[in-house]
Parts: C-alpha cells; sequence; structure tokens
C-alpha cells in the first residue's frame, strides 16, 4: 500500500469531483465483468464519486493496477452497462489477496453490490490458490466495516495515522479455505 499511497501523492487527484445530490437508480439486475484500461476513464469518474474525502487513485495508479499481472479486477455494470461499482485486488509475494480499494456508486448502494464484488473476487483468488483475502478500512467508516463483516472479514489490527488526513484505518482479514 505505500508503494500506491506515494504514487497518489505524486499524481494529486485523477480528476475534478462530481457534486449534487444523488438518487436511486432504478432497479437493474447487475452482472460482473473484468475491467481492463477500456474502462479507465469510466472506473476513474465512479472512483472520484465514490471516495469524496481525498484517498482517490489517480490515473497513472488505475494505469498501473490495470497492468500489473498480480492484479484482478472486476466491475459490476447495470442492465444498461454502467458501472455500478468496482474491485481491485493484487496477490502479494505471500500469496494473500490484497483488496485495495473497492467502491459503489451512490445511486446504486445498499443493493449487496459490495457483497457480490467481494464474492466474486474471492472465487477468483480461490481459483488461483489464494488462501487469504485483506483489505484496510477507515475507522469512521461503519458502514463498509458492516459489509466487510457481514462477508466474513474480521478486525485484525488497528493501524494508526494510516490516512493522508490522520485517521485511523483497520486491516481486516478473511480466510479463503474451503
Amino acid at each position: 500500500m505505500a508503494v500506491l499511497q506515494t504514487i497518489l501523492n505524486f499524481f494529486g487527484p485523477a480528476v475534478p469531483e462530481e457534486t449534487g445530490a444523488t438518487e436511486p437508480a432504478p432497479p437493474s439486475d447487475y452482472s460482473i465483468h473484468p475491467l481492463t484500461s477500456a474502462n479507465l476513464e469510466e472506473v476513474i469518474r465512479l472512483n472520484n464519486r465514490c471516495f469524496r474525502n481525498g484517498e482517490n487513485y489517480t490515473k497513472h495508479t488505475f494505469n498501473y493496477l490495470l497492468s500489473e499481472p498480480g492484479t484482478l479486477s472486476y466491475r459490476i455494470v447495470d442492465d444498461h452497462g454502467n458501472m455500478a461499482g468496482f474491485i481491485f485486488v493484487m496477490i502479494t509475494n505471500e500469496g494473500c489477496g490484497h483488496v485495495t480499494t473497492i467502491g459503489v456508486a451512490p445511486e446504486h448502494r445498499r443493493r449487496a453490490l459490495a457483497q457480490r464484488l467481494l464474492a466474486h473476487m474471492e472465487s477468483a483468488l480461490i481459483e488461483k490458490g489464494v488462501t487469504a483475502a485483506m483489505l484496510e478500512c477507515r475507522v469512521s467508516n461503519l458502514d463498509a466495516q458492516r459489509v466487510y463483516s457481514k462477508a466474513g472479514y474480521v478486525i485484525a489490527q488497528k493501524i494508526a495515522n494510516y490516512y493522508n488526513n490522520g485517521e485511523d484505518g483497520i486491516l481486516m482479514m478473511k480466510s479463503l479455505f474451503r
């Protein structure tokens, strides 16, 4: 994560944030697909809508993640083909899946899309022989912590001053043994 954060700090924000109130999207049938460099601009826009508190990945970071052989990336789309969410996971040298970012568009939240992305990613990791997954989360992000806990992740440790603004993070982990 330190390398990615250094890259983030060097290049600054990817694109300006969108503003305005968010109305729920109409009901949809969602499907999960690989996220590729062809989706770069769309994932950057969605990333900035999902993370308005300054922890946005830049275009350069997403380019790196999309080109890194040890990274798996997926997008969940609505029945019109619009990206409603995304997930990136890097397989570490130790053979653990490290979720570097996951986001769901505000208008598509509360539809279990993050759980679907996590489950899809975990299945892909298991197919590759990976036996554990981990992620970091803000201590203040109780909604995300509930999503991860529901998916079977447990808090492994608190990380002091993890985020750029000095907020603490928590490391959450899940065994993928079946």
